[in-house]
């Protein structure tokens, strides 16, 4: 597993991702970050890396995406001192929304975000787990960019380098900051 040069005790926090081979789906290599979140000491940790990278940067709000992608955004956008935003699947916000459908590795979804949630001119940070195929972060980043916002950089724990995702999301323009670089193929 290749780490971010800038994250000092990564290797541990790497390690505590639970790996469980075929699921949802047979040939799937599911990567599980719920053992770092049951830890105080590594989610800490965690949350301390990535508030350490944005912190004296501008950004206006923090989307995270559905699901582990609010556990995380959430935490950070409180250390940072900013508000959140949800990025939902489909038909879970209560409000008038706006939505983009995309790919992912082993089906399609759609999601979606408040029509109020980002402003013109918001510089955004997107938040998720990880990155595989890139479907959901390239919707997120859409999703923000129909509201007028800027994404100022994606992140993620992990970034599976042998799949497209990172590459497309750096190719549309967006940034992509990922604590930990893996396989993510069985």
């Amino acid at each position: 597993m290749l780490l971010h040069p800038d994250a000092m005790g990564v290797a541990e926090l790497a390690e505590k991702i639970r790996k469980i081979p075929n699921w949802p789906e047979k040939g799937i290599l599911f990567h599980d970050i719920t053992p770092v979140l049951q830890s105080a000491a590594y989610f800490r940790l965690l949350v301390d890396l990535m508030v350490y990278r944005y912190m004296g940067q501008k950004i206006d709000v923090i989307a995270g995406l559905d699901a582990r992608g609010f556990i995380i955004g959430a935490a950070l956008a409180y250390q940072l001192n900013v508000g959140f935003v949800p990025i939902r699947k489909k038909g879970k916000l209560p409000f008038d929304t706006v939505s983009q459908s995309y790919a992912l590795e082993y089906g399609e979804a759609t999601v979606e975000i408040h029509t109020d949630a980002v402003h013109r001119g918001d510089r955004v940070l997107l938040v998720d787990d990880l990155v595989a195929t890139g479907g959901t972060m390239l919707a997120g980043i859409e999703l923000i960019r129909k509201l007028g916002g800027e994404v100022v950089e994606a992140a993620a724990i992990l970034e599976f380098i042998d799949l497209p995702g990172g590459k497309k999301i750096r190719e549309s323009g967006v940034p992509l900051f990922s604590l930990c670089q893996n396989e993510g193929c069985m």
